[in-house]
């Protein structure tokens, strides 16, 4: 039934646009770049993916196939996760690139490590939670959901991006080894959080659309 209706979203439902934002991996490439917009651009992409869906009446469309309403809203739920992975998956191999590319810190703000994943996962977190659960209140306002998320979502980038300048945690910017193994339980503590906050996406999301007269 996952993959059914995975098949169905990313062949028939899902916008371009998905694809060229979660693509956004080797931005961290870039020197002198906020890599965090990283995880932003993957959020602007599932944005247009769902107004998209509203433009096309997908939603009322999905709920005349002998599907549940819960599925329709897991649906959604899996092209924000698996695009999100893809993000994640497609930016790790550049990363790496960086590393060997160039040894000067970024100036901007953290670099493509260990804690900068960990830190993305938790972007994720807070806006795939405000989102999608806003956005099945009406499974229609899909601006106003995506305002409301993406505030909080970047507030966390922004500080991400300016914690790493204060001394005491110039530990969370550095790509040494034996650094990068402390920031682990940082990395841990965002995959904590994503799982947790994905599985009560869901479940909220589901619910409220229960209650949607469409």
């Amino acid at each position: 039934m996952i993959s059914n209706l995975l098949y169905k979203e990313l062949r028939l439902a899902a916008h371009p646009n998905l694809f060229v934002f979660t693509l956004m991996g080797p931005l961290v490439l870039i020197p002198g770049y906020p890599y965090t917009m990283v995880f932003i651009f993957g959020l602007i992409g599932n944005f247009i993916n769902l107004m998209y869906t509203r433009e096309t009446n997908d939603i009322y469309y999905s709920t005349l196939l002998p599907l549940k309403r819960s599925e329709v809203v897991l649906s959604k739920w899996l092209v924000l996760l698996v695009s999100q992975m893809m993000t994640i998956l497609i930016s790790i191999p550049f990363a790496f690139l960086r590393l060997h590319l160039s040894s000067r810190p970024n100036p901007v703000g953290i670099e493509a490590n260990v804690a900068f994943y960990g830190f993305g996962l938790i972007i994720f977190a807070c806006f795939n939670f405000i989102f999608l659960t806003t956005y099945f209140q009406t499974a229609y306002k899909v601006g106003s959901s995506f305002l409301k998320a993406l505030v909080p979502a970047t507030i966390v980038a922004m500080l991400v991006e300016v914690l790493v300048h204060f001394p005491t945690l110039a530990w969370l910017d550095s790509v040494v080894f034996d650094q990068q193994m402390q920031q682990l339980p940082i990395l841990g503590a965002g995959l904590l959080i994503y799982i947790i906050a994905m599985w009560a996406t869901y479940k909220i999301s589901a619910r409220n659309f229960s209650q949607v007269n469409l």
